[in-house]
């Protein structure tokens, strides 16, 4: 990603202090990911989990009964955020998704992350290497800006993944607005 794509990130992040934004938004992304509930966590069913471009709150840390987490982000987030996720049992590693190269996982999670990257392909293809099921959630028909220099669409996604199962949804809903692609893709 380029200097001013990472720089617009920070400057979103801040001090991570106030994550609540996106939190709000990981419990719709869930319910098309099609992740089974517990009260307000998710339920990992006891597996091994990889979460791409997670940043400072990923969704792995609202779930009970994991296995082991991992995510990977290509932004170097305050220490007390890897502490955190260290009491969870999920290790961080700062790599861009591009240069994941991980395997052995149950499932692979990337949810909002792929307008910001520079090469959506090569994610994907990382994603499709490290695990068998690929839960995904992007927002599409987004005309590139600062920060997110990527336009997906359905057709481009479908593409790349080149598995069934994707679908697509107009949201209004806990800070979620827009037209998403979503799917649980099983290799």
């Amino acid at each position: 990603m380029s200097d001013d794509h990472d720089q617009f990130e920070k400057n979103y992040w801040g001090n991570c202090a106030n994550t609540f934004d996106e939190d709000q938004k990981h419990y719709v992304y869930a319910k098309f990911m099609e992740l089974p509930r517990i009260h307000y966590s998710f339920d990992a069913n006891n597996k091994k989990i990889l979460d791409i471009g997670g940043g400072p709150s990923s969704m792995l840390l609202k779930c009970k009964n994991l296995k082991k987490g991992k995510v990977c982000d290509p932004l170097d987030y305050p220490e007390w955020t890897k502490m955190r996720y260290a009491c969870h049992n999920i290790d961080v590693q700062v790599i861009p998704g591009e240069e994941v190269n991980e395997e052995n996982w149950d499932e692979v999670w990337i949810y909002n992350c792929l307008q910001h990257v520079d090469s959506v392909e090569k994610i994907i293809n990382n994603a499709k290497h490290a695990a068998p099921v690929l839960r995904m959630f992007e927002w599409i028909n987004i005309p590139p800006h600062p920060g997110h220099p990527q336009m997906l669409t359905k057709d481009y996604l479908d593409s790349i993944i080149a598995l069934p199962g994707s679908g697509t949804a107009r949201l209004a809903e806990s800070g979620c607005y827009g037209t998403a692609y979503y799917g649980v893709f099983k290799q």
